[in-house]
């Protein structure tokens, strides 16, 4: 009897250990899956924004647009790569507006979602109704804009393309996520400060007949320094 005692808690003791490592192990493969896929949500951020395109003459479908607050969202339009997620199902629409959100997630959290539609067109119902989820568990989403026409120049939490008529020229985001949908405890922190090389491409560059064009060239003095476009 002492031996099968003896035993017992023997047993007892290994099964302790070996739930413990078990635990452990899992809270350290999800700290190690979410700092991957918030690295993932910054680059795929950052490979974006450094993609944006804008037209002044046509603003209505190049409006860059963003909202901070408890629902944050960020709106422009960019010329995409071939390897950027999932260009695939768009084949050849390159240019595509993509609309970055936080919204409820099914497990009562809150999770950082990307849909994408071709220029002009709107999210099909796939989209809509099944974007890329970049982050789960988000507690904070959070931009600002660096403000180049304010004297002196500085980060401003809101942008109005409507009164600049341009992209900012860097945005700094913010990324907070915790360990589970219920914690508030902050696990992860992201802040990245990402240029936009681009600029807003004035309505006279649009025009067959604007400064530059074939009905308008420029002066041989200037072939060397053609207006700025919007590629990088």
């Amino acid at each position: 009897m002492i031996a099968i005692g003896i035993f017992s808690l023997v047993l007892a003791a290994i099964y302790s250990s070996w739930t413990s490592i078990l635990r452990c192990s899992k809270t350290g493969l999800d700290a190690a899956a979410s700092a991957q896929r918030a690295r993932i949500t910054v680059r795929v951020l950052e490979d974006s924004l450094g993609s944006a395109q804008s037209y002044q003459a046509n603003l209505a479908d190049y409006y860059f647009v963003a909202e901070n607050g408890s629902e944050p969202m960020l709106s422009f339009v960019a010329r995409l790569s071939k390897s950027f997620p999932r260009s695939g199902k768009f084949g050849d629409l390159d240019m595509r507006r993509l609309t970055f959100s936080v919204e409820a997630a099914p497990d009562g959290g809150r999770q950082l979602v990307l849909r994408q539609n071709p220029l002009v067109m709107e999210p099909d119902r796939d989209e809509r109704e099944h974007p890329i989820v970049l982050a789960k568990n988000v507690k904070g989403f959070e931009m600002q804009f660096w403000a180049s026409e304010k004297n002196p120049p500085d980060w401003v939490d809101e942008w109005r393309e409507q009164k600049t008529n341009q992209l900012p020229k860097m945005v700094m985001i913010t990324l907070r996520l915790a360990d589970s949908p219920m914690s508030s405890r902050i696990t992860e922190e992201i802040t990245r400060i990402i240029s936009i090389p681009s600029m807003t491409v004035q309505p006279v560059w649009q025009m067959t007949g604007g400064r530059g064009g074939p009905n308008n060239p420029l002066p041989p003095n200037q072939l060397q320094n053609p207006p700025p476009t919007l590629m990088r």
